[in-house]
């Protein structure tokens, strides 16, 4: 399995892809500077094989390179930060407690 990340703005979504195949994705809302991640899916056939983690860090990395601050909404984002404190300086904090 040879995983690419993509932003697809018109869908407003960064999706996994092995090949041509869909493997998961993360929603998003984007206002200014401000990028929510809303939710993260992973296709049945791709779970347990690091999709998950894999789109976690594109998208922040992504949010980082665009000098972006990131709103945690999707549960699966929001745990994953809590095991990568290095991502913590491009996370609104007030958001950071909710659950």
């Amino acid at each position: 399995m040879q995983l690419t990340v993509a932003d697809v703005p018109e869908r407003e979504r960064f999706e996994a892809r092995d090949g041509d195949e869909l493997a998961g994705f993360v929603t998003y809302q984007l206002t200014g500077a401000i990028i929510a991640y809303t939710h993260t899916e992973v296709i049945p056939e791709y779970e347990g094989k690091g999709v998950g983690s894999t789109l976690a860090r594109a998208v922040l990395d992504d949010a980082r390179a665009k000098g972006r601050t990131v709103v945690p909404i999707c549960p699966f984002i929001h745990g994953w930060l809590d095991k990568h404190p290095e991502y913590e300086d491009i996370v609104a904090r007030t958001t950071r407690k909710v659950r």
